[in-house]
């Protein structure tokens, strides 16, 4: 038998097991049938790389704990939204069916008493975050999924080491493809200073992770059960703008306080769980100071291919199903499945007002021009389309009607509905949407308007990388 034949071979193998074995979704199967088809051998690797689905079993050993601690609070509240007796504010009381959702499917426990600061500069984020890190007295709990040695992550570093030297109990949590480039000489000096450091789904080989798949993408800071940080910011240089490649970093993060803090510890405990061998005890006391603050509603939604829904996805989908009148998103990939498309085309050719806002330069070529293929259905039915000049866009934030918004980790595209673990925050609050808006209205004054008439006439080659991006969008 021939080199040939054997390619076809294992092709042929490859593809009955993705069809009957694996159960795929449909169109992610056959997207990787084409891949095999007209690149067999190079796609056989890719799917090695980036298509194989991962025993559950083995890798999400947090299943049966999801729910510990949590139980109780959750079924009570499901029973006093059943029976229309749980206190919500008038305002949101036309939405009770969303916090229904996110409770009953995702234990996201709605809390109604929390500040939220708003940050969407670099600088003014990670001053603040040194500040609240400066100030800790019991524990710091740190996630990110991208993480550098350079000059921003030596500076928190050095903090985090010398709060574990003061007594302060330290632990960081990475990713280890996303953080793949931080040095191992910084990790020793963190561990040597006393900070507990675990890696989330480790290869074999350090600086070698080929498991591009089920990556932690949650960005979590937690500070003392009081204070807790989520968003889209990552640590590294190039987010406070120093990279020439992207120039300036727009993203949204959040600094909360109140109620939600617990859910955000919890959610940071299960992970730190998975990834090491020195267990936190879930839901010890200590660990969930948070006090009532402020009146901003909350539910802290987290998804990922532990599961077998798509939390924020379906969140998505009603936040916009329930607009009357208007939808404001922010997004670096706009790379919606089928269900998440139509939702979005149905409420923009209902005459609710869609505005959809993507960077003007690709962090991954192919993302990038799949996004603009979608973007032409988009303008088709009706939405706007803002391309943002000043920099680069990494915001991931909905905003709908003025009263409701989600700010996380999770972009518009299938990996971060079914492929990473990410975290959104779910904020029912007049106060919070509109000063996003006001972010969201500033950032107009500095992007260009993407009209039908201009994307009809992009080149052939343009239109051929944007059809072969979408083709291939499902495995991206």
């Amino acid at each position: 038998m021939d080199v040939t034949a054997i390619i076809l071979f294992l092709n042929f193998i490859l593809a009955i097991a993705i069809v009957f074995l694996e159960h795929k979704n449909p169109t992610s199967t056959w997207a990787w049938l084409l891949v095999l088809t007209f690149i067999p051998l190079v796609g056989f690797g890719l799917y090695l790389i980036f298509g194989r689905k991962l025993s559950r079993k083995k890798l999400f050993i947090w299943d049966n704990k999801s729910k510990l601690g949590v139980k109780k609070a959750v079924e009570n509240q499901l029973q006093l939204l059943e029976e229309d007796s749980y206190p919500i504010p008038e305002q949101y009381q036309n939405n009770s069916d969303l916090f229904y959702l996110h409770l009953r499917n995702n234990d996201a426990i709605l809390t109604q008493e929390n500040e939220v600061d708003i940050f969407n500069d670099g600088r003014a984020k990670f001053e603040r975050l040194i500040k609240d890190m400066e100030a800790a007295q019991h524990h710091i709990h740190i996630q990110y999924y991208i993480y550098r040695s350079d000059q921003l992550g030596r500076q928190i570093g050095e903090i985090l080491k010398r709060k574990a030297q003061e007594g302060v109990s330290v632990r960081f949590l990475y990713d280890d493809l996303g953080a793949r480039k931080m040095s191992r000489r910084f990790i020793h000096e963190l561990k040597e200073a006393g900070v507990l450091v675990e890696a989330f789904f480790p290869s074999l080989i350090p600086k070698v992770n080929l498991k591009i798949n089920y990556r932690n993408h949650r960005k979590l800071v937690i500070i003392d059960g009081e204070i807790g940080y989520t968003g889209g910011f990552n640590v590294g240089d190039e987010y406070l703008g120093e990279n020439k490649k992207y120039g300036y970093w727009r993203d949204t993060h959040l600094r909360i306080t109140g109620e939600a803090v617990r859910s955000m510890q919890t959610r940071f405990i299960l992970d730190w769980n998975q990834a090491s061998k020195h267990q936190l005890i879930l839901y010890d006391p200590i660990y969930y100071q948070a006090k009532p603050k402020g009146n901003v509603g909350m539910q802290i939604v987290s998804s990922g291919p532990d599961s077998d829904w798509e939390q924020i996805k379906y969140g998505y989908i009603k936040l916009i199903m329930e607009a009357e009148e208007y939808v404001y998103i922010q997004t670096p990939y706009f790379i919606p499945d089928e269900s998440l498309a139509d939702v979005v085309k149905i409420a923009a050719l209902s005459g609710i007002d869609v505005r959809i806002m993507i960077p003007n330069k690709p962090d991954h070529p192919f993302v990038y021009w799949a996004t603009y293929s979608y973007v032409g259905s988009m303008l088709e039915a009706g939405a706007k389309i803002y391309v943002y000049n000043n920099g680069f866009l990494h915001a991931k934030t909905i905003m709908v009607d003025g009263k409701i918004a989600s700010v996380g980790t999770a972009n518009i595209d299938v990996r971060s509905f079914r492929l990473n673990f990410e975290v959104n925050a779910f904020m029912y609050s007049k106060d919070v949407t509109q000063r996003l808006l006001a972010d969201f209205e500033r950032d107009m004054s500095q992007s260009d308007l993407l009209t039908l008439e201009a994307y009809q006439q992009r080149s052939i080659w343009i239109q051929i990388k944007e059809s072969i991006a979408r083709l291939i969008s499902p495995i991206l």
